[in-house]
């Protein structure tokens, strides 16, 4: 099993928090220990949450985070699971300097730095929408990751949305993290179009032209948990 990976999509909305969440539950059906992390969730709401019957300080919160945070054994205080988490739903490095905040791989890393430490049989990070998603004018979510591979040995899971043109942006995405020499260790087919026509087909130019194993195929579920669609994945090896 692979124990440490890095969950990007082909965009924003490929559903990256949906497969994160199921593995994280998937992970719990076999008996491992698991923690989802989120570094960076912008488009929060401010809230109380509970935490071992004690009220924590209000603050931002993000629904995706909270999915991971849920997802996780053991669970950790929020902060813990989404260090920066900002209001507006924009990309990151706005909202950061909308906040007075800098956002760069190693104030990420810093941030993080509880959350990497999880001493866990299943460790996963969900970035923040699709590759190349900016931190700030130098940096990209890119920089992030490859950081995390070339210090921790996290390998790249990819998420596709299964929607019209999925297949460029997912073999575009491919070429960049194969070019910078990642290790891409599975993709998950997530189906979030229901009217989109010829998805076998696609489905099938994709399985045959991304260079790792496909790990699920999430059928259309707006109304179904994360929990209910275990057997629709598997956790890369």
């Amino acid at each position: 099993m692979m124990n440490k990976i890095f969950i990007t999509g082909t965009d924003t909305d490929a559903g990256k928090t949906l497969v994160a969440t199921t593995l994280l539950y998937k992970a719990q059906a076999q008996g491992l220990s698991c923690f989802g992390l989120k570094p960076i969730a912008a488009g929060c709401e401010w809230s109380y949450v509970e935490q071992e019957q004690e009220q924590e300080q209000g603050q931002w919160h993000n629904d995706d985070a909270l999915f991971l945070q849920a997802a996780s054994q053991p669970a950790q205080s929020y902060s813990v699971h989404n260090p920066f988490a900002f209001p507006q739903a924009i990309a990151p490095h706005i909202a950061a300097t909308l906040n007075d905040q800098t956002l760069s791989v190693k104030s990420v890393l810093d941030a993080c730095e509880v959350g990497l430490q999880q001493d866990v049989d299943f460790h996963l990070i969900e970035g923040a929408g699709g590759w190349l998603v900016p931190l700030n004018d130098n940096e990209t979510l890119a920089d992030l990751a490859q950081q995390l591979a070339n210090k921790q040995g996290y390998k790249m899971v990819l998420v596709v949305g299964m929607k019209l043109g999925c297949i460029n942006h997912a073999l575009l995405t491919q070429q960049l993290i194969l070019a910078s020499g990642l290790e891409l260790v599975g993709w998950v087919a997530n189906h979030i179009d229901p009217e989109m026509s010829e998805q076998d087909a696609n489905f099938a130019y994709l399985q045959g032209h991304i260079k790792a194993p496909c790990l699920g195929r999430i059928p259309y579920s707006p109304n179904i948990a994360a929990k209910d669609l275990i057997h629709h994945i598997e956790i890369p090896r």
